[in-house]
């Protein structure tokens, strides 16, 4: 409050106005005094934060690298999912193929009835499949699907251990996040660059402030205690208004403790001219601390609102870390079911290719008894043309003889009818004996003849065992 001189003429009844309103002045000394807590408090809080800030940065780090070291394990327990996913549905697809190539070869065995004359008189009708074990391929089919099962219980055990992991790994990540669309939520990066310390300097040049406004309506009312006392009758008017002094004021007041020094008449006018230019000025300088007082107590409201969001992030990354203790403790649990999976995954993979490849084998044997019984076919309309063209020579050759032996018959009896008369009979034995006679028969008449098969039936069967029509 700036002060200049002056010579105005005031009666007790108005300085004793002036003292009264200076007195109520002084009573934002609580505003003074609540600044300077609200400073130490700020710089307490500032010295907190310091140490806070710190430490959840270095959480927040430390907790970051854990999380991406997890974010590797469940990528990598994720592709092993993925890929023996991938692998399953191949074995799966595989095994489709194979089983419908086997059951298309059984449905040709079924649908092809053996010739009836293959077979002995009065037996049912019979298909090839009659001559099929079908209980092998139901047997190997079951375990195989005891093998897929095996499998696929595996895959599940696995999928329940990775979705735990995932579980555990996205309340981390809801923790670690940050979420812009929360309110309050302070992002970790920021942390170490506080708005406090400039809140503080902020908040010290207003309690600079009031304090200095504070010490001038003090030395103002001071200066009206003095001018009443120096007026007559002023001194016990005075001591009563002084007696009631907020708390903290009174030990700053010198004039009302102090003896009353003489004063001349120019003092006295000089002092009077100052206490009228300062009680102009007083409820300005009382607005102003009460202003800087509100200013204060908003920016304590914003450190007391930071503390609040450090605090609250730093309870995060230490739950966070804990969380990751936790889960750290059980990382080896789901590494393990990995290396569990995996094997379980080769050893059933393994019996699947095993199974699948006598499955193969199995449909190999049967297309080659397919093909065999085609085979057959055809070998029987080769044996029967054999037959036939052997039976043709047999009986060429009995008709041959036959007509060889009646002209040597023939010719005998001339021989004998032209020089028989002069021969004798006992010149030569076989003489008058009849010309030799030969005979063709089955050697082995336990062999029976071949079937008869129709030609269309030889000509199907040798269509699909050489995609060519007959020769003959």
């Amino acid at each position: 409050m700036d002060s200049s001189s002056g010579l105005p003429t005031e009666q007790p009844r108005t300085l004793i106005a002036h003292l009264l309103a200076a007195k109520r002045s002084l009573s934002c000394v609580d505003h003074v005094y609540r600044a300077d807590d609200l400073v130490k408090k700020t710089r307490q809080a500032l010295e907190g934060h310091t140490i806070t800030a710190a430490r959840t940065v270095f959480l927040h780090n430390g907790s970051a690298a854990q999380a991406r070291l997890l974010e590797l394990v469940l990528d990598h327990t994720c592709s092993i999912a993925r890929d023996s996913g991938s692998e399953f549905q191949k074995v799966i697809g595989a095994l489709d193929d194979a089983q419908a190539k086997l059951q298309h070869t059984l449905d040709q065995l079924r649908a092809t009835k053996v010739e009836s004359s293959l077979r002995p008189d009065g037996e049912p009708s019979k298909s090839l499949v009659d001559f099929v074990d079908e209980s092998g391929v139901a047997g190997l089919l079951s375990t195989i699907k005891e093998c897929i099962g095996a499998s696929g219980e595996a895959r599940r055990v696995y999928g329940e251990s990775n979705a735990a992991l995932e579980d555990d790994i996205s309340q981390i990540r809801h923790l670690l996040t940050t979420d812009d669309n929360q309110e309050g939520m302070m992002d970790p990066k920021h942390c170490l660059h506080s708005p406090v310390p400039d809140i503080l300097q902020g908040m010290e040049e207003h309690a600079q402030e009031m304090a200095d406004n504070l010490e001038s309506l003090v030395k103002h009312f001071d200066i009206c205690v003095t001018a009443i006392k120096h007026t007559e009758g002023g001194g016990a008017a005075a001591q009563q208004i002084t007696d009631d002094l907020p708390e903290g004021v009174a030990r700053e007041l010198a004039s009302t403790e102090m003896p009353l020094e003489p004063m001349s008449e120019e003092e006295r006018a000089e002092m009077l001219g100052i206490l009228e230019k300062d009680a102009n000025e007083v409820e300005e300088v009382v607005m102003e601390i009460r202003d800087r007082s509100a200013e204060i107590e908003r920016n304590y409201e914003r450190v007391e609102l930071y503390t609040e969001q450090l605090a609250e992030l730093h309870d995060r990354k230490t739950t966070a870390i804990s969380m990751m203790e936790a889960i750290c403790e059980r990382l080896p649990k789901y590494i393990t079911q990995s290396h569990v999976f995996l094997l379980r995954w080769d050893e059933e993979k393994a019996k699947i290719a095993d199974h699948m490849e006598e499955l193969e084998s199995l449909r190999e044997f049967y297309d080659g008894f397919f093909s065999a019984y085609d085979n057959l076919i055809i070998e029987i309309g080769r044996r029967k043309t054999t037959e036939m063209r052997m039976k043709k020579v047999v009986q060429d050759s009995i008709a041959k003889m036959d007509k060889l032996f009646e002209e040597d018959l023939a010719e005998r009896d001339a021989f004998r009818h032209e020089q028989g008369d002069f021969l004798p009979v006992d010149i030569w034995p076989g003489l008058m004996m009849p010309p030799q006679r030969y005979k063709i028969c089955q050697e082995d008449q336990v062999v029976k003849s071949v079937p008869d098969i129709s030609a269309s039936v030889i000509q199907r069967a040798i269509r699909r065992v050489t995609g060519r029509p007959p020769a003959y």
